[in-house]
């Protein structure tokens, strides 16, 4: 089921309306998954009926991506904001302290949550935030050209390459380590997400200084890092380690930056898994 809600969230300055667009399949223990930057609630369609069969899914579009808006005026787009506006999701929809699950900015967001205790488990999937300062502006180097390519390249041109395994490729090459196996469908609709995003900008902005440097107590936490990631190279995994000594490390063999068109059944079986 597709759905938009509007929810009130307090902040000092008072309580706003943040709208936010949603699909929910499955039963059982609820499980919230949260996107990466320019991208949008399907990319996790390839695992969502692996995963229905266990949990109440929630795949969320965050806001100022996919068919969310972007936060009111004078709101940031940064972690304690995400924070507040997904823990009133959650409970807008009664479900409460999810299991949470974030590929890239939405394995961040899911590590905050975990650590703000928001989350009854986490399995972060290459998360944002365990970057050197080169390594961050390499990402958002990467992340801004393919910001331009998108918002540059007409709509036909994008369908025509879509057709073809080469062109699938040349279009989502640097997120996915097996693109060919990615949908035309998918594909034009994840180029124009990002062309389209409003919350592009300023959720980049924000993550300009974010290191994520505390533990995170209380809650079983998995990290996970495609063996063959351009965006976030796979020694940040290490470093995660470091930082949540207690995390679960896991290698995803063959799989990209976005892991879950690359093999979802693996994905699936890793989020399970650290959900149990």
């Amino acid at each position: 089921m597709s759905a938009t809600v509007s929810v009130k969230v307090p902040f000092a300055q008072g309580r706003q309306t943040v709208t936010l667009s949603y699909a929910r399949v499955g039963s059982g223990e609820p499980l919230l998954l949260l996107h990466g930057i320019g991208h949008h609630r399907q990319a996790w369609d390839p695992v969502v009926h692996l995963l229905a069969a266990e949990r109440d899914v929630i795949a969320v579009d965050l806001p100022g991506f996919g068919a969310s808006p972007a936060l009111p005026d004078g709101l940031r787009h940064d972690l304690p904001t995400m924070n507040a506006a997904l823990g009133a999701l959650c409970r807008e929809l009664e479900a409460e302290r999810p299991h949470v699950a974030g590929n890239s900015l939405g394995g961040l967001l899911a590590l905050e949550m975990g650590r703000e205790g928001l989350a009854r488990s986490v399995t972060a999937l290459s998360p944002a935030g365990f970057w050197t300062q080169a390594e961050r502006r390499y990402a958002f180097g990467v992340l801004l050209g393919m910001r331009r390519i998108a918002r540059r390249l007409p709509l036909p041109l994008v369908e025509r390459l879509s057709r073809s395994a080469a062109g699938r490729t040349a279009l989502t090459s640097t997120i996915y380590a097996r693109p060919a196996r990615r949908s035309p469908e998918a594909v034009v609709a994840e180029t124009l997400a990002l062309a389209r995003a409003t919350g592009f900008e300023e959720t980049l902005r924000a993550g300009a200084t974010v290191q994520f440097t505390d533990d995170v107590a209380g809650v079983p936490v998995t990290v996970a890092w495609g063996t063959q990631d351009r965006l976030l190279l796979r020694r940040q995994g290490v470093r995660a380690k470091q930082v949540i000594p207690r995390a679960r490390l896991v290698r995803l063999p063959g799989c990209g930056h976005v892991p879950m068109n690359d093999d979802p059944a693996l994905v699936a079986r890793v989020i399970l898994d650290g959900s149990r």
